[in-house]
């Protein structure tokens, strides 16, 4: 008679694998559709729609990384990193920065828990540094190593991406409310009648 605790270990642990894959593929999708993203941007392909596509990127990504902190640790299976090329962000970067002329720089807290003092942040920098640590793990990813690609993903998720992409999120969406909220209120005005009496 077969044992079933060894059948039912195996069965389990090949369930446990399926999941981390799952998660790596579903994580490296949004970690392309991110880079895309951002690079699109950075090319002026669309630059009356770039807060938005930003908003809707940040926030997107930002799922993927909760996804990733809410789940167990991943152990990867070497005790070390294998080498994982990482691309040439510094144009994208200074894309992002003419982009945001002007504009870039912001107040930022840096440790909310321990320290309240405020440092200056930089969204250009925010999306490439997020940019970066994506990119590293889909390296990874497309070497074939998902639960190393993963490992990276949780951890620098956990230790930087993730506070990036937040930070830049409400820079983001602040940015927006002003060019949505602050208009003149006679144009607002006019704007209003001609709807109303068309």
């Amino acid at each position: 008679m077969p044992d079933t605790s060894l059948t039912d270990a195996a069965a389990e642990q090949a369930a446990v694998a399926a999941d981390w894959a799952a998660l790596a593929r579903d994580t490296a999708d949004d970690a392309r559709t991110y880079l895309t993203t951002i690079r699109h941007i950075a090319a002026g392909a669309a630059p009356e729609a770039s807060l938005p596509m930003l908003l809707l990127a940040l926030s997107d990504i930002l799922v993927a990384g909760a996804r990733l902190g809410a789940v167990q640790d991943v152990v990867p299976e070497e005790r070390f990193e294998p080498d994982a090329p990482d691309p040439e962000l510094a144009p994208l970067q200074q894309s992002l920065a003419n982009l945001f002329e002007g504009l870039d720089e912001y107040a930022d807290v840096a440790d909310p828990l321990t320290s309240p003092e405020l440092a200056v942040g930089s969204v250009s920098n925010d999306l490439v540094e997020v940019a970066a640590a994506l990119a590293h793990g889909l390296a990874h990813h497309a070497a074939g190593r998902p639960l190393e690609a993963l490992w990276w993903w949780q951890f620098s998720y956990l230790s930087h991406w993730g506070e990036r992409a937040a930070s830049a999120l409400r820079v983001v969406q602040t940015l927006l409310a002003h060019v949505r909220l602050d208009a003149d209120e006679e144009t607002v005005a006019e704007a209003e009648f001609d709807a109303l009496h068309p």
